[in-house]
Parts: C-alpha cells; structure tokens; sequence
C-alpha cells in the first residue's frame, strides 16, 4: 500500500502567507502589478492546488503553530544542505525547491531540518514568511513515525520560470519591483521516496516560490505561495 503524508507534510508547500507579509510584499514590491488577477490570486492565496505526496502513515494531530520558531541544535542541520551562492532568481529557486522536496529522517532530526530550511530564509523580517516555509516539516510525532520507517527524499528539478503574469506585469513596469527585489518563480520537477523493506514512490511536484535577489547580493528564500502559478 503507498503512504501518504498529511497536508501538513514537508511537500504540502505551506499554508499561506500571512496577512502583514502580503501587504508587504504587494504593497512594495509588486503594487502595480494587483491589477493582474494571476499576482493577485497568488498573493491572496486563491485556493491550494498541490498534490499531496506519497510518505509515511498519517498522524492525527496539526501541522506546525504558526509561531513555531527554527530551532538552532548544536548537531548542525543534519542532511539538508546550505543555500547556494546564487545570485539569479531561477537558479536559485530551483535549488530551493530541491532542498524542500529532499529529507533524510535517518540522520535528520525534525529541529535541524526546520534549522537546516532556516538557513535558507531572508533576514529582512519584512519579506520573510516563515511560517510558510516550517509548514512543510511535520509535527514531531508524524516526524518520528517517519524515522521510525526510516523514510528519506530525494528530488530532481526539470525546469523552472517567471510565471507569465509576473513576466507581463514586470514589462508593464519594470521599475515596481525595486524597492524589494522579491521575483516569483515556479519550479517544477519530481520527488521519490524511500522507506524499510523496500517501500517507495515517486510523484511529479510543483511549487511558486518567492525569492529575493538583491543587487550584488546572494539570493534567499521569502515564502512559498499558497498556490502554484504557471
């Protein structure tokens, strides 16, 4: 029989940004591209169309607390990898939603991968959504059960682009996105599971993600959209 996670999994692609950090994000970075129903439908959240992974058995219990901090453990961040140095929006996205779709609860303990995510987050608190991103990572007993099975991810990136409404709205007025440098990008690829005995699977995965790239600077990680835009 193929396990499945909750929809609090690490591949659920989050809950939604929060409202102070769409009002910011809309506000300075993308203010004059609202009137495009695609950037619109993806600040706000306009529904979740992700598929929900294969993985281990569920657990009756909710996903992270929306205040939930990243723990910081003197052990590191076990098997989930530093961010890259990356200066360009797609490449880095790409990199991201690698991270996100890989995990190894044979070495991982739960408090490093959401250290290890951490990592990958922009420090500028105005931009960064948090909690979207700790939404991917299981509660502690569904995490538990999973490294009880030994479960692990591994995730190969096809492609990656601007959706077409945020590359249309930046035509229209390429000087909006300025004050933020925050572009949105849509990384599409696959994830396989493994667990004891044998068990696995493999399922196609798509996700919108909000990247920051400043100028002369690496890129990081701003928030998952609530939806996936093309």
């Amino acid at each position: 029989m193929r396990k499945r996670f909750p929809s609090s999994s690490l591949s659920s692609y989050g809950s939604g940004w929060t409202t102070n950090q769409r009002i910011a994000i809309g506000a300075t970075v993308v203010a004059v591209l609202l009137a495009l129903a695609g950037i619109v439908a993806l600040l706000t959240g306009g529904g979740n169309g992700q598929q929900t992974p294969d993985a281990a058995p569920p657990a009756p219990t909710d996903g992270p607390s929306h205040s939930e901090a990243a723990p910081k453990p003197s052990s590191g961040a076990g098997s989930v990898p530093k961010p890259p140095q990356i200066a360009e929006p797609v490449a880095y996205a790409k990199a991201a939603a690698q991270m996100l779709w890989s995990y190894d609860t044979r070495d991982t303990s739960r408090d490093q991968q959401l250290a290890g995510m951490r990592a990958w987050m922009t420090t500028e608190t105005k931009y960064a959504d948090w909690t979207s991103v700790a939404g991917q990572v299981p509660d502690p007993v569904l995490w538990s059960r999973m490294a009880d099975q030994d479960q692990h991810a591994t995730a190969h990136i096809t492609e990656g682009h601007y959706p077409g409404a945020f590359k249309q709205a930046l035509a229209e007025d390429p000087s909006a996105i300025t004050e933020a440098y925050i572009y949105v990008v849509t990384v599409n690829g696959k994830q396989t599971l493994s667990w004891k005995k044998g068990g696995g699977g493999a399922e196609e995965r798509a996700v919108t993600l909000a990247v920051q790239c400043r100028p002369n600077h690496d890129c990081t990680l701003a928030a998952i959209a609530p939806s996936v835009t093309q």
